[in-house]
C-alpha cells in the first residue's frame, strides 16, 4: 500500500483532506481510519443535506465521479444514497465503500482522537446547522470540531450559534476585504495554498487569525507554506 510522505512540519498541524485520500477512496470510513492510524492532527470531510433532511459525507453535488451513478446528492434520500458503492482508487468495485453518515465520521474522529474539520457544502439553512451541531454535541465531539465552508452565511450562522467555536472561512483568493470579514465575524482562514504569502499570513496573525492552507500535496508546496508561517496544512498525502 502507498504510504503518506512525511513532512516533519514541527508546530504546524496537518489535516488529512477527505481522510487520507492519497491512499484510500476519499470521504470513506476507510480513508478516515487510515488517517486515524497516523499522526494527523485532524481529519477533514464534507457534508451535504439529503432530500429527507439527513446528513451524508460526500464532496461533489452528485455521485458520478466517485461512484459512476447519476444521483444528485441533495435531491436523493439518505437510504438510497447508502445503497451506492464507490469504486476503489484502482477503479474496481469495493463493497465496503459507501457514503458515510455524519455520525460515522464523527465517531471515527473520536475513536482516534482526531479533530474533525467539517466542511458544510453549499448553503445550509439555520435549522440544518442547528441539527448538525446537535448531532456532534450529542456525540461529545463539538469541542474537537472545526467548521469550515465557502458559504459565508454558513460561517456567520455558526458564529452566532457558537460564539467560541473554531471556524475557518474557505476562500480561493486573499481579497481586499477578506481581513475585514474575518475580523468582523471572528473567523479563521482556510485558503488555497497558491494564494498565501508571508505578508498576508502575518496580517492574519496580527489580527489573531489562524491560517489553514489547502490542498498541499508536494513537499515543495508544503515548504513554501511553512515558510509563510501557516498554522495548518491540509493534504491528501503529506503527513
Amino acid at each position: 500500500m502507498r504510504e503518506p510522505i512525511r513532512l516533519h512540519a514541527a508546530g504546524t498541524r496537518m489535516i488529512a483532506h477527505r481522510g487520507l485520500s492519497g491512499i484510500e477512496r476519499e470521504n470513506t470510513c476507510a480513508a478516515f481510519v487510515a488517517a486515524g492510524n497516523r499522526s494527523y492532527y485532524g481529519i477533514e470531510t464534507d457534508i451535504h443535506r439529503t432530500a429527507d433532511g439527513k446528513y451524508i459525507v460526500v464532496h461533489d453535488d452528485d455521485a458520478r465521479r466517485v461512484a459512476g451513478v447519476n444521483l444528485c446528492i441533495e435531491e436523493t434520500d439518505f437510504d438510497t444514497l447508502r445503497t451506492v458503492r464507490m469504486n476503489d482508487l484502482d477503479g474496481n468495485p469495493r463493497a465496503d465503500l459507501m457514503f458515510p453518515s455524519l455520525e460515522e465520521y464523527i465517531r471515527i474522529c473520536r475513536q482516534y482522537g482526531k479533530t474533525s474539520v467539517l466542511e458544510i457544502k453549499n448553503h445550509f439553512e439555520p435549522e440544518d446547522i442547528e441539527n448538525v451541531i446537535a448531532i456532534i454535541r450529542g456525540l461529545g465531539w463539538l469541542e474537537h470540531t472545526i467548521f469550515i465552508s465557502f458559504d459565508l452565511p454558513n460561517m456567520i450562522c455558526i458564529r452566532e450559534k457558537l460564539p467560541e467555536q473554531a471556524a475557518q472561512y474557505l476562500v480561493c483568493e486573499f481579497g481586499d476585504d477578506l481581513l475585514d470579514i474575518l475580523k468582523a465575524h471572528r473567523l479563521d482562514l482556510d485558503i488555497d495554498h497558491k494564494a498565501v504569502t508571508p505578508e498576508n499570513v502575518a496580517a492574519c496573525h496580527a489580527g489573531g487569525i489562524a491560517v489553514n492552507v489547502w490542498t498541499v500535496d508536494t513537499p515543495e508546496d508544503a515548504q513554501r507554506a511553512l515558510a509563510c508561517g501557516v498554522d495548518y496544512i491540509t493534504s491528501n498525502i503529506l503527513e
